[in-house]
């Protein structure tokens, strides 16, 4: 079994109108919400073997602020990413052999993300927490999968269990939805 950690980049600024998106770093809102998030992810418990993501500043300063002892690999292609693309990458950044990673966190953005739930979820395996994720994968949400697979290459849908799923508002109430 392997282990697929999803984390989407924190609440984005939205004020400078003349960046491009890429350029879009986090609002105060989204760097609490990295940081909450990050002690979280450090409090689930799991060693992430590797951590790839979209080079897009919103999530270089998720991870610099929520997990900066992880190294992340950028990999441009996640930028924006469907889920096939968030899967193909994850499969060639896996390793081979005993090097192979038995659990990796990828971070970017919706909606390949939330996607990429559906699209590993065997209907078998459908719960709770997938039908949370699958209502909304809202900013600095963190989703854990265990993939019934046993090397990265056969990563195919319908191969995983939605295992944990986490969202800002879960851990503190003031990161909430806006009204």
């Amino acid at each position: 079994m392997k282990i697929l950690g999803l984390f989407r980049h924190a609440k984005s600024e939205w004020d400078d109108t003349a960046k491009r998106d890429f350029d879009r770093g986090l609002n105060e809102r989204g760097r609490r919400g990295a940081v909450t998030m990050g002690d979280h992810i450090r409090a689930h418990g799991i060693e992430w073997d590797r951590l790839i993501a979209s080079p897009a500043v919103r999530v270089t300063e998720t991870l610099q602020l929520g997990i900066p002892e992880i190294p992340a690999i950028l990999d441009e292609k996640l930028y924006l990413a469907s889920s096939d693309t968030i899967m193909e990458v994850a499969v060639a950044h896996a390793g081979e052999g005993r090097d192979e990673a038995e659990a990796i966190l990828m971070s970017g953005h919706n909606p390949g993300l939330q996607e990429t739930i559906l699209e590993l979820v065997s209907p078998s395996h459908e719960n709770d927490l997938f039908r949370e994720a699958c209502v909304k994968f809202p900013t600095a949400s963190y989703a854990v999968l265990e993939c019934n697979v046993e090397r990265w290459a056969d990563l195919r849908p319908r191969c995983a269990k939605l295992v944990h799923f986490a969202r800002p508002r879960d851990l503190d109430p003031e990161l909430g939805p806006e009204y």
